[in-house]
């Protein structure tokens, strides 16, 4: 019985997401990323075309290579999926890594 419980608990998000900072998911916004992954309980998988990595990996994500404008899908398994993706949307698209856009960069 508690399996079972456990099951029906278990949620699956998914979302895409656009790399909007100038300098694309480099070191320190992957580790960003990675330490907002690790905050929750879920499973998360981020993918770039046929290329799924784990998201909690800082080596992993780090294989992207995702640049400006790249596309990824963020897909979350577990008790806690829908606000993981909600937060690794925000600091994605919203907050940017908490980098400039690149026509900011530019003006530097």
């Amino acid at each position: 019985m508690q399996a079972e419980e456990n099951m029906l608990e278990k949620t699956v998000c998914e979302t895409t997401v656009e790399i909007k900072n100038a300098d694309g998911l480099h070191m320190r916004p992957a580790m960003l990323f990675v330490d907002v992954a690790t905050r929750f309980d879920c499973d998360i998988t981020v993918s770039r075309d046929e290329n799924s990595v784990d998201g909690k990996s800082i080596m992993q994500m780090s294989m992207l290579a995702a640049t400006y404008g790249t596309r990824l899908k963020i897909k979350t398994d577990g008790s806690d999926a829908a606000q993981a993706i909600e937060a690794l949307k925000e600091l994605v698209e919203v907050k940017m890594f908490d980098e400039p856009p690149p026509s900011e960069k530019k003006k530097q």
